[in-house]
Parts: C-alpha cells; sequence; structure tokens
C-alpha cells in the first residue's frame, strides 16, 4: 500500500518492523525499491537475504533483475546480473518464461546483445513479450537487420504471439535505422490493420520512420492526423526535420508545441538544437540554449552542451566552442570532446584537435573512431609523421577502424556494402561501372577529392582507394537495380565524405537521377547536381 502511494520511505518502516520476514514480505520490499528507482539498495538487501537463508522464489528474481538497470548501468551492476542469472540457474528458473525475458532485458539494456541472444535461444517457451524484448534489443543496439529478421521468425514460427504495439515500436525504430521504406510501409498496413494505429508511441514511431526514411511530407501528414499529441509525437517530427536540415521548420514546430500547451523535455532540446546545428542557426541555437533554465526549468546536460559545441563548430567558431567547453560546470565527456574534435575535422584546426583528443584518448580509450579523426586531420594537412604515429598508437592498443557501412533497400530486400567487399556477386560489375563514371564525370568537371587518404600514396592510388568507398558501391548499385525516375535512398554508418559527396552531386545531375544518402548526422537529398545541405555538414 505505502509503495503505490509512492511512499518508499514509510514501506520499509513496516518491512524494518516486521520480525517475522516471509519471502512474500522481501519481495514486497524488493518491489517497493525498484518502482522507486532504488536498484542498489535491493540488491544490497537480496545478499543480506541470500545469506541468512531465505530461499528466492520467481517474484524474487524478476525483482532483482529489474534492480540491476533501475539506476546507473555500470560494469558492477553487470557483475551482479550475471551473478543472479548464475544464482536462477542453479536452482532451476532458466525455463521460467517470465523470469528469462527479464534476464533478456537485462542484458539488452547494458547492451551485451550476445548474452541476450544465447537467453533468447534457450528459451523452451516464449511469448509476445519475450519476443518483443529480443526484437528491442537488436533496435536499440545497432542490428537493426537482426531485428527484422527476428520479427519475420516472430510472425512465421508463433500462431498465439500476435505483435502488440511494443514489437511494433521496436521494428519500425528498425526500418528507420536502415532507411528500409518499403518495409515500413508494410508495417504501416499491418499496424492500420490491426488497429494499433491509435497508440500514440506506435504513430510517434512511424512519424520517425517515415522521417529517417526520406519520406518528411509522409511524416508529417501521420502526425497532422493524430488526434492527440504527446511530447514524444513532438519530439518525433522536430527531428525529422532537423536531421533534413530543416532548423527554421524545426523551430517553428518547437513554438507550436509551446503554443499547443506540451511541456518541452531535455530531448526536445537535443532535436532542436541538432537542427540548428544542420543549418547553422547558431543565435537561434543560442537563443534555445539559454532558455532551457530560464523558462522550462531544465538544466543542460552533457547532450546539450555538446549540440552547442556542434553548433558553434561547425559554424567555424571554434573558439568560442572550446570557451563553452572550458566553462562547463561538469566533466565535459566524450560526447562534448568527440563534438569539438569533429568541428576541428571539418575546419583543420590541429592544435584545438590535439587537445581535444588527449582528452578523448583519456576518456575512451578503446574508441578506434577518435584516433582515426585525428589522423584525418593531420592527413589533410600534410603531416604524414603524426598519421603514422596515431596509426602506429591504433595498432598497438589493438583497435581497428570501424569500417565504413552502407545499407539499401531494393526490391523489399536489404543490402549492405563495405568498402571491400568479395562477397558481393555483382561487385565485378559495380567497380566496372563506377570506373566509367569516374572517367565520364572527370571530363564533366569532377575532380576526385583524395585529402582524407591516410596514406602518403601518388595522387592515382588515392583515386582508386576512394572510388571504393562504400557509398559509392551502394551508388552503382543503385543505377543498375533502380528504375529511370525511382529515386535511390542509402544510409551510411560515418559521415559522408567529401569525395563521395562531390560524386553524387555529379551523377544526380549528370544520370538524371534524385539520390537520398542519410550519413551518421543528416540526411543529403542530391538533385540536379545540388544537395540539400549546401555543402554545409
Amino acid at each position: 500500500m505505502y509503495s503505490d502511494l509512492g511512499s518508499v520511505d514509510y514501506a520499509r518502516k513496516v518491512f524494518d518492523k516486521t520480525r517475522k520476514r516471509t519471502i512474500y514480505v522481501w519481495n514486497a520490499l524488493f518491489r517497493a525499491l525498484t518502482l522507486a528507482g532504488h536498484g542498489e539498495e535491493v540488491l544490497g538487501l537480496y545478499w543480506k537475504m541470500n545469506r541468512i537463508g531465505v530461499e528466492s522464489d520467481r517474484f524474487t528474481y524478476t525483482y532483482v533483475l529489474k534492480a540491476c538497470v533501475t539506476s546507473e548501468c555500470t560494469a558492477d551492476h553487470l557483475a551482479k546480473g550475471k551473478e543472479i542469472h548464475a544464482h536462477l540457474t542453479r536452482r532451476g528458473y532458466n525455463s521460467h518464461v517470465y523470469i528469462m525475458t527479464t534476464l533478456l532485458d537485462m542484458y539488452a539494456r547494458f547492451g551485451c546483445v550476445d548474452y541476450a541472444s544465447n537467453v533468447f535461444n534457450g528459451m523452451p517457451v516464449r511469448n509476445v513479450v519475450s519476443w518483443s524484448a529480443m526484437i528491442a534489443c537488436y533496435a536499440k543496439n545497432g542490428k537493426a537487420f537482426e531485428a527484422l529478421k527476428t520479427f519475420r521468425e516472430m510472425m512465421t514460427e508463433t500462431e498465439d504471439s500476435s505483435p502488440n504495439s511494443v514489437t511494433m515500436v521496436s521494428v519500425l525504430q528498425a526500418c528507420a535505422s536502415l532507411a528500409a521504406l518499403e518495409q515500413g510501409r508494410l508495417i504501416h498496413g499491418y499496424i492500420l490493420r490491426r488497429g494499433l494505429d491509435s497508440i500514440l508511441p506506435v504513430i510517434s514511431a512511424l512519424v520517425t520512420m517515415y522521417g529517417r526514411c526520406g519520406r518528411l511530407e509522409v511524416g508529417q501528414r501521420v502526425f497532422d492526423r493524430m488526434r492527440e499529441r504527446d511530447v514524444v509525437s513532438w519530439n518525433s517530427l522536430i527531428s525529422s526535420y532537423g536531421v533534413h536540415g530543416y532548423g527554421r521548420k524545426a523551430i517553428d514546430i518547437f513554438e507550436e508545441m509551446l503554443a499547443n500547451g506540451a511541456s518541452p523535455t531535455p530531448v526536445t532540446f537535443v532535436s532542436v538544437l541538432g537542427a540548428c546545428s544542420h543549418e547553422g542557426l547558431v543565435e537561434e541555437g543560442k537563443r534555445l540554449f539559454e532558455s532551457m533554465s530560464r523558462d522550462h526549468g531544465i538544466k543542460p546536460q552533457v547532450e546539450h552542451y555538446a549540440c552547442m559545441v556542434d553548433l558553434l563548430g561547425r559554424a567555424n567558431r571554434l573558439e568560442e566552442a572550446a570557451k563553452m567547453v572550458q566553462d562547463m560546470r561538469t566533466e565535459p565527456g566524450p560526447k562534448v570532446w568527440g563534438s569539438l574534435l569533429g568541428s576541428c575535422r571539418i575546419h583543420g584546426n590541429v592544435e584545438l584537435a590535439e587537445r581535444a583528443s588527449r582528452r578523448l584518448f583519456a576518456l575512451e580509450p578503446k574508441n578506434a573512431g577518435n584516433y582515426v579523426l585525428l589522423a584525418d586531420i593531420y592527413a589533410e594537412a600534410q603531416m604524414w609523421d603524426k598519421v603514422k604515429k596515431v596509426k602506429k598508437l591504433l595498432e598497438y592498443r589493438g583497435l581497428q577502424k570501424l569500417p565504413g557501412r552502407c545499407w539499401m533497400e531494393v526490391g523489399r530486400k536489404m543490402y549492405s556494402f563495405v568498402s571491400v567487399d568479395e562477397f558481393n556477386p555483382l561487385m565485378e560489375q559495380i567497380h566496372a561501372l563506377l570506373v566509367k563514371l569516374a572517367e565520364d564525370m572527370k571530363e564533366k568537371g569532377y575532380i576526385p577529392q583524395t585529402k582524407g587518404v591516410l596514406y602518403d600514396l601518388e595522387t592515382e592510388e588515392k583515386e582508386r582507394i576512394v572510388l571504393g568507398h562504400s557509398e559509392k558501391l551502394a551508388l552503382a548499385f543503385g543505377l543498375i537495380n533502380t528504375a529511370k525516375g525511382e529515386p535511390i535512398r542509402i544510409t551510411k554508418n560515418l559521415r559522408l565524405c567529401e569525395d563521395c559527396h562531390l560524386f553524387t552531386k555529379f551523377i544526380s545531375k549528370f544520370m538524371e537521377k534524385e539520390i537520398l544518402v542519410r550519413d551518421v548526422n543528416r540526411f543529403h537529398r542530391f538533385k540536379n547536381g545540388v544537395c540539400s545541405c549546401g555543402d554545409y555538414w
């Protein structure tokens, strides 16, 4: 009763004064503390309960596993979760669907996808919650292909586990990650047939999916038809316009949201500040940042500072960005220093890049991307000795550069491309087409941009390397496999490089093709030799 009334302190007092504590009393307290977010306290009491010999039951394990992720997800909490996993296995609870689903979800929240997958694959019985938890695990941990594959298995292998609204949100997130528009449309049709189109989280996920698949106008229509909206719905629309680079439109929607009585959240400001960054709206972004605490009582977090550093840095106001980092009252963290390093890459500021990278190497010694970014900056400045030093440091620490990878959807099938791809049977045809296109484009004024190649090589060899980038492979595949007038949609896991950006502008003009590329930062819509980003990315 006290727990349900939000009085967890009184609940604890009742527990402390109870002399004969059965497992039901312990479970009641574990539930109260877990719901209140006191995970650390639950885990401490759980070990105490084990020491005095009280046997756990299925409810106990459900609560203590949830307690592992109610507070900050640390390595210590993960270790405790693994211990609990061992406890319940020894006591024969590893066939209980509710406990194993909670265990799966715990591993998912720690990003331990392989552990979660092993738990799922070992479950003798699965219900809709189990399937949904596994799909969500894949979707939220960068494994969208696996999320869609698991969803297809759910639809074909089970008769009594119809997807619910939670399932559909995760599946739509996976479609959005891959820009799988046709599969997203199929899911939309299923949602309509099942009558799930009145559930707010599902509709918000649809808005995001269409926006991330390049159909912003469809996402807007879905939003306009909503009978009621919450702040998540508004955030979805603001974020969609932001990722397309329509900063002013995103601000207009933000102001419309306020006029409709919706209160912004920290996520709202991440979305609208990110939108300002993509269009270079520095003064507007600064005004919004200042309004957070002044008008809305929201204390800026690390994510908001990272957005501001990115906004100032992209606009080549690096000194101002560096001062903002210096004046932060809390530790800037990897996101903020990463934004600063990325801005240095755009504008070639070696001195500030070295300062930012020193902090990043200390904070994220295993993140290869930071080393590669610094090496890019050195290479662009023709500082080859320093490029070699960074590459040796990468090798010494056993790190590898994240390979560039692109995805595209053709005929409701997803295709993946990496720069070195010997498994694609069409690769010979794709390379031949790219060589021919490059020769033709050079006659029309295309000059390959090779300054980002991290090797001191002859110009011809550098051109060969950039011609094999995954974006160009996907683009050539799209030219071969799409009909005349049909847009090409490509998703990339890294920032679009200068050469691929220029190459795609030429192709869009001389092949009369609309090409949409979504990189890790934003959308690029190429048409008639012009990109929607205005070469500001």
